[in-house]
């Protein structure tokens, strides 16, 4: 059998659509790992194989926590670090390349420049291929299911973080693998793709303990498929008894190894991170209320999810509110299946919307919208977009334009968050204050930089100014090439050729959309035929 040529290879819109996840992802990228958060878990795999600290002491006690015999510590799970170190090996060995010599340690590091690019580009060309794979497992057709993920990447909030690179993109991939995989058990009955779902599930376990939510997800959503085609109490009780002995002894290795993590670290297989960091916070200050980090009341984190103007997941992520129209008018349209997902997705959301509502920072701070969050917000989206293309001709004429409308809101929001570094508007409130509406200040700030208004339009704010480093990352476009000009340590001849592969990478995506919809168009055309 011979191997299909590029020419061939580029006529496959499943081909075409890993391509345009890539070239969104290097197009977008800013060099930087965007919050300080993802640069102490670089840290902390740095620390893996070198000789230095997880935390380095002058960071104390600002960031870390002490931990066996008295050694600073992150307060951060492993799984992050596990997914930067290959890069972040190969990037300290090519930091040290002669070319860079005169380079070292100047900002973007090289070494952040290679973990951020490599990184968020696999893990976007990773989500887009599963992604099909699941909206083709719910009998989406390849039209349907190709634009159902480019929504994903472009239109929900997974777009800002493919730039500034949390956790968020990594635990989606893994949950997605993990409903993926176990739904392919549901359909095959493949102890073998249960077992790979169950270890996606597990794996996540290490980035963030909180994902155990997603993991009775992944179970709560076969078990209403199950009810929502009628299953005898005697098949469900079969099927049960299966996964909880396939899914079970894997979800304990991954606990064990958490555990093994924390033993290493704080001395105790049954404290967590967030125990021990409270504990030492309130040492140091004794006046704070005794059930920090969880002192918010309810109300307010739950509130502030929904409705506030600077963290609503229904202006971060306009695409629920389409989800949710869906489901109220076609639900009886729907399988068995995305009944079952509509409903696990929604109730996934309600309970991390609940658990992190009294969080001493429910918002998730430094944030694109309420980052705890959002991860569940674009799981409960995702299939809005191909369910309104399934449904058009069923459902009232209104809501076809109501649902474009929404996802061109969706495409100017998830665009603007990539202009500028996330912390702008963050320090323009200390001078503005609160409530503000965070999206339309971003726009406001997007046209007067562009206009050379800031200073007229008072949006140059003394805050911004307090810290220099920050203030030369949120005076400029948030990406690449704009950054590496306006840091100035770097040759001419790099920054221009920086901006000849960046316009060079946008030209790329604009032609494979277009190949893509052309090819799309041409199987649309030809099936009618």
């Amino acid at each position: 059998m011979t191997r299909p040529s590029l020419r061939q290879s580029l006529r496959s819109p499943l081909v075409l659509l890993a391509l345009a996840a890539g070239l969104i992802a290097f197009a977008i990228q800013s060099g930087e790992l965007g919050t300080a958060d993802t640069t102490h878990r670089l840290q902390s795999a740095h620390a893996f194989w070198t000789s230095e600290p997880p935390v380095f002491p002058n960071e104390f006690p600002e960031f870390g926590v002490h931990g066996r015999n008295g050694s600073l510590q992150s307060w951060y799970g492993i799984g992050q670090s596990l997914l930067m170190l290959p890069a972040d090996i190969a990037g300290t060995w090519v930091e040290h390349w002669p070319i860079f010599a005169g380079y070292y340690g100047n900002d973007p590091a090289v070494r952040s420049i290679l973990v951020a690019f490599s990184t968020n580009i696999l893990l976007s060309v990773l989500t887009a291929l599963i992604c099909f794979r699941f909206l083709r497992q719910f009998d989406f057709c390849e039209r349907h299911a190709i634009l159902g993920t480019l929504a994903l990447l472009l239109l929900t909030t997974h777009l800002h973080y493919t730039q500034n690179m949390m956790e968020n993109n990594y635990i989606f991939l893994l949950t997605l693998a993990g409903l993926s995989w176990q739904y392919e058990w549901f359909q095959s009955g493949s102890r073998s793709a249960l077992a790979i779902g169950s270890a996606a599930f597990g794996l996540n376990l290490l980035t963030r303990l909180t994902t155990g939510l997603d993991l009775i997800a992944g179970g709560l959503f076969i078990l209403l498929i199950l009810l929502f085609q009628q299953t005898t109490l005697r098949e469900i009780w079969r099927q049960c008894r299966i996964y909880l002995a396939t899914a079970l002894p894997i979800y304990a290795f991954f606990i064990l190894l958490d555990r093994l993590y924390q033993f290493y670290r704080f001395g105790s297989f049954f404290n967590t991170y967030v125990s021990v960091v409270a504990k030492e916070t309130l040492a140091r200050n004794p006046n704070w209320p005794k059930n920090y980090p969880f002192e918010t009341p309810f109300h307010v984190g739950l509130v502030g999810a929904l409705f506030t103007p600077e963290k609503s997941i229904f202006l971060f992520d306009p695409l629920i509110i389409l989800a949710i129209l869906l489901a109220l008018i076609a639900w009886k349209r729907f399988t068995p299946a995305i009944k079952a997902y509509t409903v696990t997705t929604l109730l996934l959301l309600l309970a991390y919307i609940c658990f992190y509502a009294r969080y001493t920072v429910w918002s998730g701070d430094d944030a694109w919208g309420d980052r705890y969050v959002s991860t569940s917000v674009e799981f409960a989206a995702m299939l809005a977009i191909p369910l309104l293309l399934r449904h058009r001709r069923q459902l009232p004429a209104i809501l076809w334009p109501i649902g474009m409308a929404l996802a061109a809101i969706s495409a100017i929001v998830q665009a603007a968050s990539l202009a500028f570094w996330l912390p702008l508007e963050l320090y323009q409130l200390d001078n503005f204050g609160y409530p503000i509406f965070t999206i339309g200040l971003r726009i406001k700030n997007i046209a007067a930089f562009a206009l050379g208004k800031m200073d007229a339009w008072g949006l140059n704010t003394p805050a911004m100014h307090e810290d220099a480093w920050d203030y030369a990352h949120i005076d400029t476009w948030n990406f690449f090439p704009f950054l590496l000009r306006r840091v100035g340590a770097s040759p001419q001849w790099v920054v221009h050729l920086a901006f000849t592969l960046w316009t060079a990478s946008l030209t790329a995506l604009a032609w494979t959309l277009w190949r893509l919809r052309n090819i799309l168009i041409r199987q649309s055309t030809a099936k009618q035929q």
